[in-house]
């Protein structure tokens, strides 16, 4: 039947489509308008997808404004539901799919208090502001003056971010204690009485760009150190007051999310979220303690060919022989850059296509070091002209053991995220889906699978890499019984920890950082092994059914050929592919 989409064109101010559009119009019409919609709610995104409507223009936090764009999300979801999915091509299925399941979040995200909690032990918002500079474009003078724009308006969001968190502390939405006593460095260490020391100058420390003239280029300087001096640094230092005053006090001792009003809910919502499965923490518990047992074994075989009494001796002796561990920063960044380039020379054994864009390696911002974690990656934009990124933690040197840096390299860089996400941003897509669909079990998934794959690259050449590889994947299956144990069985820090450094050969810092994180962030930390379990699960199955026409190569191409994805659609897309190969002569 010939059809219009009314909701649409009324609520979301299409243009106006012919009488004669059919469900595919509407579908298209309607992802254009929301990726439209997108961009102005989101403009640190457009500006790092290119687009420079709004480079002079800062997202908002408030929680009216998230009600906003929940209300938003579900006049989107009205007009989706208004389109018959079995209408529409294969391709437009599985967009309509992913932009059903987007929305739907977005809108029971927002029905939960803690959505005002944007902060935790290793930082929130105010170091998000220091370091937005690294996702944005600097090429031209426009490029600066957006910039000292966008960073005038940081004071007012400051503010904002402020009252809302003193606000949630009021109403009871807190962060534990025990993961809260490193947090006001995050703010001093935000705060640079010389102004071209912040990170906020971070752009107009380095070398004057040909195209600006010289007496441009230093009114730019000036007015950069004006803004920071004079209303970026108080509008700090009125948090840190805050956070002292008025929030600090107010942490709470219990350790779980089940804790705060609705945290229960809450937490099955994250679970649900973040693993992108109808799987209960009870069962993820019982599946992680599987887990725990099956690589324990394996770490006492990697021992005894090692020439260790136990698995314990081996790990006793990898967490505190010297020989392990890098004597300064600069030691620890060349070790991971090696290896980082070490990798890229393999990459083409394992894969077909490969990224266009590169990626750097940089020491994590010291203001978020001590609390963080081992290393980060994050995302470039070809668009916008920004590599990639490979965070590496320089700091607690004796805690940073180098036999760690295969498995973390093979992670956050290649074949992990960088390779993921940059060959993502190059798909042929609904550029909605290539920058903002993200599904935690899918990318750390892929993530922890590349660990895995450090094995047929020959990273592991040592015994102690080797149990550095497996104490990586015991760690993450850790992380199902812990995560669970801390907000679904009543588990204390203590506990988590115990837990951890009797199954892992992570560092004392690590553990605690660690932790602390899981307790900070419910629920994220389940993606990962849940998601390569599922990646070894379907590569596992390509190969019994294809049989000599197995190509490592095109499986890999064909996981990270449709983008990110939640588990249950990369499933039917792989036995698709199967089918397909099958078929193929």
């Amino acid at each position: 039947m010939m059809r219009k989409l009314v909701i649409a064109i009324a609520l979301l101010g299409f243009a106006a489509t012919p009488v004669w559009a059919g469900p595919t119009e509407d579908f298209h019409a309607l992802q254009d308008a929301y990726w439209a919609a997108y961009l102005k709610d989101s403009p640190i995104t457009a500006s790092n997808v290119g687009v420079q409507t709004y480079d002079r223009e800062l997202d908002r936090i408030e929680l009216a404004e998230q009600d906003r764009l929940a209300a938003e999300a579900k006049t989107y979801l009205a007009a989706l539901d208004a389109i018959p999915m079995a209408a529409l091509p294969a391709a437009d299925q599985a967009n309509y799919s992913i932009l059903h399941r987007q929305l739907a979040n977005a809108i029971e995200s927002n029905r939960f208090g803690s959505r005002a909690l944007n902060y935790g032990g290793s930082g929130g918002t105010h170091n998000f502001y220091a370091g937005m500079a690294d996702q944005l474009p600097f090429r031209t003078r426009a490029d600066y003056d957006n910039y000292l724009a966008r960073i005038a308006l940081v004071p007012e969001r400051m503010t904002a971010y402020t009252a809302m968190s003193v606000d949630a502390a009021r109403r009871g939405y807190t962060q534990p204690c025990v993961t809260m006593t490193k947090f006001e460095g995050t703010i001093s260490g935000s705060i640079a009485a010389d102004p071209t020391k912040s990170r906020f100058y971070a752009p107009f420390a380095g070398k004057r760009p040909d195209s600006i003239a010289a007496a441009n280029w230093s009114a730019l300087q000036q007015r950069a150190a004006a803004l920071i001096s004079g209303k970026i640094n108080p509008s700090y230092v009125a948090f840190g007051d805050a956070y002292a005053r008025d929030i600090k006090a107010k942490c709470r001792t219990a350790v779980g999310i089940g804790a705060l009003p609705d945290g229960k809910a809450y937490y099955d919502f994250l679970v649900r979220f973040h693993t992108t499965t109808n799987k209960t923490p009870q069962q993820i518990h019982a599946l992680g303690l599987s887990e725990v047992a099956r690589i324990r074994a394996e770490m006492e075989g990697v021992a005894a060919k090692a020439g260790f009494a136990s698995r314990e001796a081996m790990i006793a002796d990898m967490r505190s022989n010297p020989k392990y561990f890098a004597k300064t920063p600069e030691e620890l960044m060349e070790a991971a850059a090696r290896m980082s380039k070490t990798i890229d020379g393999k990459m083409p054994t394992m894969f077909g296509r490969l990224p266009r864009l590169p990626y750097g390696v940089r020491e994590i911002p010291a203001e978020t070091a001590e609390g963080n974690t081992t290393a980060y990656y994050n995302p470039g934009s070809p668009d916008a002209g920004i590599s990639g990124t490979y965070y590496v933690n320089t700091s607690h040197l004796d805690q940073r053991p180098l036999w760690e840096l295969p498995a973390l390299t093979a992670h956050e860089a290649v074949p992990g995220h960088h390779n993921q996400i940059a060959l993502q941003q190059e798909l042929d897509q609904p550029a909605w889906r290539k920058y903002t669909s993200y599904f935690t079990a899918f990318t750390e998934g892929w993530g922890l699978y590349s660990e895995h794959l450090g094995i047929e690259l020959g990273l592991y050449d040592t015994p102690q890499k080797d149990m550095g590889r497996l104490s990586y994947e015991m760690w993450r299956a850790c992380r199902l019984v812990v995560d669970t144990g801390l907000h679904a069985k009543g588990w204390s820090k203590d506990q988590a920890v115990k837990f951890m450094k009797d199954n892992t050969a992570l560092t004392d810092a690590n553990i605690d950082a660690e932790v602390n994180r899981y307790i900070s962030t419910p629920g994220q930390a389940l993606a990962y092994k849940i998601g390569e379990l599922k990646i070894l699960e379907l590569r596992a199955l390509a190969t019994r059914e294809l049989g000599e026409k197995f190509d490592i190569r095109h499986f890999h191409d064909a996981v990270l050929g449709q983008g990110n994805v939640p588990l249950d659609t990369l499933e039917t897309q792989i036995k698709a592919w199967i089918a397909a190969e099958k078929a193929r002569t």
